[in-house]
């Protein structure tokens, strides 16, 4: 299974948005990684640990009862990877997310998500819903980060 979309984050034909620099965004890709809960839809709580690689990170997500494990790899400026460890009956999805600059002023980020096996019947019969869910989410996530510039919270030196 794949399913990728883009968000536009800059384009010069549109002076309304808010310019975004490439490192702002990466900073608000670094809070999604170490501080989740405080995007929507995030967990209620999140512990972080160094991973076995630099760029590498551990972490156990907390969504009220439920547990989830995953490891976070990041190619600095370009792209953040989270692979979930196996939970219960489901196959687990990996999303990247990259940072794309196709032209001069544009700004992207694309969102892959897969899995290495197939879906089960189940997971199938529920696929567009996930996918609509996952585009939301990320359009939420945007929204928060596009917020977080303006209140100056991804200030960057």
């Amino acid at each position: 299974m794949r399913f990728e979309h883009l968000i536009e984050i800059n384009n010069p034909r549109l002076p309304l948005l808010a310019t975004f620099p490439r490192q702002a965004l990466w900073l608000g890709l670094m809070l999604r990684v170490h501080e989740p809960q405080r995007f929507p839809l995030g967990p209620d709580r999140c512990e972080v640990a160094a991973g076995a690689a630099p760029g590498e990170w551990r972490r156990t997500l907390h969504f009220g009862a439920l547990r989830f494990t995953d490891t976070v790899r990041a190619a600095v400026d370009e792209s953040v990877r989270f692979v979930p460890d196996p939970h219960g009956e489901t196959t687990p999805v990996n999303l990247t997310i990259s940072i794309e600059s196709p032209a001069e002023g544009v700004l992207l980020l694309r969102f892959v998500y897969e899995s290495a096996t197939p879906l089960t019947t189940d997971e199938a019969l529920y696929n567009d819903y996930r996918q609509n869910a996952w585009l939301e989410n990320d359009r939420d996530m945007v929204r928060t980060l596009r917020q977080w510039l303006t209140d100056g919270v991804l200030t960057v030196s």
